[in-house]
């Protein structure tokens, strides 16, 4: 069955398709609102003052390390502490004034019980949280959360980890955060993926888990959307964890692997106000991804001048011209990767010369994970409203893949016939 028949089969329509990525991809939840007026704020602030209090007065769970102490040991200052408080504050999109509340939130880390769940994955992103030149700040606030169950992190295995398990979820029964890393296979009734002795598989056993949830963040490409397990033609049949997990609140943090910094990021957000961020059409937290990359691009200033990298290693490559004739993705991806970057603001990828393949994006290994251009993308700059042609041939690209033309097969036909690697 081809994906045209699959689509009437369902009762829709091709334009009820494009009306359908239409409305998603011009969506105004994607639109970030970064002011909200004084009133909204001062009641916020109010309400994270209070749950900040009633947590000071509750015992730490199982991790009673104390984050102060340990800031010291490891050669972090009170003013270095308060930098870092500041920048997240930033982060989060809240007002300077909330900057002690951050502080305070981060201090007590360990009152929020986490269990986290490794799905089909490659556990890259349980090693973007351990891998690092050096203790920094996220990482130590990382450790001082009160981890009640990783498998790949924890000593326990076999019997002894389902029991853990088991006792992670009937104490803090309704409390904890459930951290899901990987896509959950649902082909061949789930047998693609189990788990435990009893063969337990990934779809039985993140439902179960997921049941006494006080919510559910899913972390990397994989668990939000499928990722690489969903790409074609998907044998496993793999989907994200908002395709599984319904009637809780749900939080999408994508990327491969996702940024250690927009972890703490959702994690002291919901300690400071006991509910999720604000989120888009997605699922995302709009204050990690409420930017295109595109728009907060190094290289920016050299798209608008018209100056890109033709080929690998020339004049251009050496001088930092805008990647877009290179594959480049920026233009269509949404995530703060050129703003936050990576390992403690070290770089980013196309910092170091490789451009965005859309890793936060729904089927990005199928849409953009190549290296040349998008297919009849007709970007043009420095005129022409950029803005408006990027969001024309989103909107066309994604109608393309609703309507299930596969983008590889349409993209290697077109850099065939283009052999020249030019554009339309």
């Amino acid at each position: 069955m081809n994906d045209y028949s699959y689509t009437e089969e369902k009762g829709l329509t091709m334009a009820d398709r494009i009306e359908g990525v239409k409305k998603l991809f011009t969506s105004k939840s994607a639109r970030v609102e970064t002011n909200k007026g004084d009133a909204y704020y001062e009641k916020l602030f109010q309400k994270c003052q209070a749950r900040i209090e009633d947590l000071k007065t509750q015992t730490p769970i199982n991790n009673r390390l104390d984050i102060g102490d340990v800031l010291e040991t490891q050669g972090v200052n009170r003013r270095d502490f308060m930098k870092w408080a500041s920048a997240v504050t930033g982060m989060l999109m809240l007002p300077a004034s909330f900057t002690p509340l951050v502080a305070d939130a981060a201090l007590l880390m360990n009152r929020a019980p986490v269990i986290w769940l490794e799905l089909s994955d490659c556990a890259g992103n349980s090693e973007a949280l351990l891998r690092s030149d050096g203790p920094k700040i996220d990482e130590i606030v990382l450790d001082i959360i009160s981890l009640e169950f990783h498998e790949t992190l924890q000593a326990a295995s076999g019997h002894q980890a389902e029991k853990q398990l088991e006792n992670a979820m009937e104490t803090f029964k309704d409390k904890y955060l459930l951290f899901v890393e990987g896509a959950v296979p649902l082909g061949m009734d789930g047998q693609f993926g189990t788990i435990g002795a009893s063969g337990e598989t990934f779809h039985e056993h993140l439902l179960k888990v997921s049941k006494h949830a006080a919510a559910v963040v899913a972390v990397g490409s994989c668990a939000t959307f499928g990722g690489i397990p969903a790409a074609a033609p998907n044998p496993t049949g793999a989907v994200g964890v908002m395709d599984v997990v319904k009637g809780k609140p749900l939080i999408n943090i994508p990327a491969c692997p996702a940024n250690p910094a927009n972890m703490v990021g959702v994690i002291l957000h919901y300690i400071l106000t006991g509910q999720v961020p604000e989120l888009d059409s997605l699922l995302r937290p709009k204050f990690a991804f409420g930017y295109r990359i595109h728009d907060n691009c190094e290289r920016r200033a050299h798209f608008d001048a018209g100056e890109y990298v033709e080929e690998w290693g020339d004049e251009g490559a050496k001088n930092n011209f805008c990647l877009y004739k290179m594959g480049c993705k920026g233009p269509m991806t949404f995530n703060n990767c050129s703003i936050v970057r990576y390992n403690e603001g070290v770089n980013w990828p196309i910092g170091v010369g490789r451009g965005c393949i859309g890793c936060s994006e729904p089927d990005f290994w199928d849409k953009y994970a190549y290296e040349r251009p998008m297919a009849d993308a007709k970007i043009k700059a420095p005129t022409g409203g950029v803005e408006k042609t990027v969001d024309e041939f989103g909107l066309g690209l994604l109608t393309a893949a609703g309507i299930g033309i596969g983008i590889h097969a349409v993209a290697s036909a077109v850099a065939g016939k283009r052999e020249d690697g030019g554009e339309a």
